[in-house]
């Protein structure tokens, strides 16, 4: 049996109905930047999280970027954030020339450990940037409580995590800015690149944007220095397709990760997930020894994994510069050394997750 992991193809075919026609509108209309697909979406990503605005732009990185930008991130400035993550997540601090200042994880979660944040705290630090990892939350009410005391602004990366809930509110309702990616293998996945922004902030809503169409605030006026980070019309109008499922496809991926909790062998580290939150389990991340060698194994037998993130962000070549060797961040780069991702989505089959635990434990 091959098993797949992330089944995009078996998704196409199940709403490839839908997904040709709403395309099809658009290549009948040609109207292929800011056709009104992108704003429909936009109305409907407002009403699936409750958000007071909604924009849509071209990557789950320009997101952040436009966050940033809207909160005015200056060179020098200082951002927290976690070192186990994608490298966008501090990629985007240092292209806008700030310091991306990491904080160790929690081993249980992967996410940022909320403890540790207030002694990275200066007189710099503008933001803190919690990544919701693996379609998890982090600890939102401590993060929130630790920037109010110090004055400092909270975005949230929710790449991987759209449509979780912490303390059953989509997360942002506990951030100034929440962004999101629609990369095709997320879990609302359009196909090609996309992302979101998403704020209860008239003025962070109204400068995003602005700053997406090159920071024009009408035709060839440009109040803001900006960007090309719109969404395309194509891209809107298959997530227009894919979103009325989402809700439906969320359940099913709680269902699949609770099958695996239950039928992984005992020795195997399942991911925790917090009693006040949910996640939309982008990845079911075990912890292994010897990955390698089970991952091999588990190749051999036609079953993918992937190892989300083998390296982390301080010990990378480009941020060389921020002098952070090893041993800075221990329990990030324990889980760097251990962790491996199961194929996971909505539609995979009971069979499919016993053959994925039976041959881990052999």
């Amino acid at each position: 049996m091959k098993i797949d992991f992330a089944n995009l193809q078996y998704q196409y075919q199940l709403y490839k109905k839908d997904i040709d026609a709403h395309v099809q509108k658009v290549l009948n209309k040609s109207n292929y930047i800011m056709g009104e697909e992108v704003s429909q979406l936009e109305e409907m990503l407002r009403d699936f999280t409750n958000a007071r605005h909604a924009v849509t732009c071209s990557s789950g990185t320009d997101a952040l970027l436009l966050a940033m930008m809207a909160i005015d991130i200056q060179p020098g400035d200082e951002v927290i954030t976690t070192p186990f993550t994608f490298i966008a997540t501090a990629e985007t601090i240092a292209l806008l020339k700030a310091v991306p200042v990491f904080v160790d994880i929690e081993e249980a979660s992967f996410n940022i450990d909320a403890s540790k944040i207030e002694s990275a705290i200066t007189n710099k630090t503008k933001v803190i940037l919690p990544v919701s990892l693996y379609g998890q939350p982090a600890d939102m009410d401590e993060i929130n409580a630790i920037a109010k005391r110090n004055d400092v602004k909270v975005i949230i990366d929710g790449a991987q995590s759209f449509g979780a809930t912490y303390k059953q509110k989509m997360e942002v309702h506990h951030c100034d800015i929440y962004t999101t990616s629609f990369f095709p293998a997320k879990p609302l996945g359009c196909y090609g690149d996309g992302g979101a922004v998403f704020t209860n902030d008239d003025e962070y809503a109204e400068k995003i944007k602005m700053m997406r169409v090159h920071g024009q605030n009408k035709h060839y006026h440009h109040k803001y220095i900006g960007m090309g980070g719109r969404l395309d019309t194509i891209q809107a109008a298959v997530l227009l397709a894919k979103l009325p499922h989402y809700e439906n496809e969320i359940a099913m991926r709680h269902q699949v990760a609770e099958k695996y909790t239950q039928m992984l062998p005992s020795e195997i580290a399942a991911p925790e997930i917090k009693t006040d939150r949910s996640s939309v389990w982008a990845q079911y991340t075990v912890r292994v020894n010897e990955r390698d060698t089970t991952q091999q194994k588990l190749k051999q037998q036609g079953i993918p994994t992937a190892v989300h993130y083998p390296m982390p962000l301080h010990q990378q070549e480009c941020f060389r510069y921020l002098n952070q060797p090893v041993g800075s961040y221990p329990v990030a780069e324990k889980s760097a050394q251990e962790v491996m991702s199961l194929p996971m989505n909505p539609f995979m089959k009971d069979d499919e997750i016993q053959i994925v635990s039976n041959t881990i434990g052999k």
